[in-house]
């Protein structure tokens, strides 16, 4: 009788519900403490973990400001850096800490921590969305990463520049199985694996800017479009009407819809979605929202 209705009950809400002492939501101040303590929680089941979450948002967030991201999306990619290795809790520490070589079977369980990330936090309203994007850290634009194997445009922004902002400081810390790289010998990787097609270019070059590594100015912009022309772009993608892109950007309507027309020109649409499409493709902006509220 005691466990007669268990299977029924909802586990997120059932907790919820039995705890009588919930008060309001937290601020926003409030709300990055408390990531931050669970990142910090994650990070100790090892010692060669120790401050990793720490140091892969503060990364993603300065190199979400390298890419001008608006400062809710700048949000959303720290504090799902906060909450990306969640799911290493449910992998055992005596293969995290292993030094020899993994088995396939403790290969599989390594692989599947970003998939416990996503289903760990899934349950929460404010937190879903965040799980989303730190449970794509592991994957990669060919299809070679995990846990879904996803490729290409089904990586969001965040995750494509989590995904580096990962890898980066990972590869500058010590680990069972090798010591810790230079930072001179990370860059390098970094940028191997985006000549590769695994990792986005732009984020790697954000990410390597943010951590104070040299990196070509990029004025190459896809399909030849300019800097304003980008602009335009970014803004367009963001709904807002040509009258409204002249306004914020402080320049005639006119030269708006010539902007407009030019870039639809460059990139080979005919349409707002389809531009739209184009400039997440290539993290010219990320549509991802601020999964989370204070």
């Amino acid at each position: 009788l005691l466990f007669a209705d268990l299977e029924q009950a909802a586990t997120w809400q059932a907790i919820i519900d039995a705890e009588p002492a919930l008060g309001p939501p937290l601020s926003a101040p409030d709300f990055d403490n408390a990531l931050t303590a669970i990142g910090d929680f994650v990070d100790i089941k090892s010692p060669h973990t120790l401050g990793h979450t720490r140091a892969v948002a503060r990364l993603a967030e300065a190199a979400a400001g390298q890419l001008g991201w608006p400062a809710a999306d700048v949000t959303h990619v720290r504090r799902a850096a906060l909450l990306h290795d969640l799911g290493r809790l449910g992998v055992s520490n005596a293969i995290w800490d292993k030094p020899e070589e993994l088995s396939p079977t403790e290969i599989e369980r390594i692989r599947l921590h970003p998939y416990l990330t996503d289903r760990m936090l899934a349950g929460s309203p404010a937190l879903a969305g965040l799980g989303a994007t730190a449970a794509q850290h592991h994957e990669r634009l060919d299809g070679s990463g995990y846990p879904r194997g996803l490729r290409g445009d089904a990586i969001t922004p965040g995750g494509r520049l989590l995904a580096v902002a990962d890898t980066f400081v990972a590869k500058t810390e010590p680990r069972p199985h090798r010591p810790a790289l230079t930072v001179a010998e990370a860059a390098a990787y970094v940028r191997a694996e985006a000549r590769a097609g695994r990792l986005d270019s732009a984020c790697v070059d954000a990410v390597l800017a943010a951590a104070g590594q040299p990196v070509a100015r990029r004025r190459d912009w896809p399909a030849g479009l300019t800097s304003r022309e980008v602009e335009v772009l970014r803004l367009l993608a963001r709904g807002l009407s040509n009258k409204e892109i002249a306004a914020q950007l402080v320049i005639a309507r006119k030269t708006v819809d010539n902007h407009v027309d030019h870039i639809y020109t460059k990139i080979g649409v005919s349409n707002r979605a389809r531009a739209s499409l184009f400039a997440v493709r290539h993290s010219l902006i990320t549509l991802a929202g601020d999964g989370a509220s204070g």
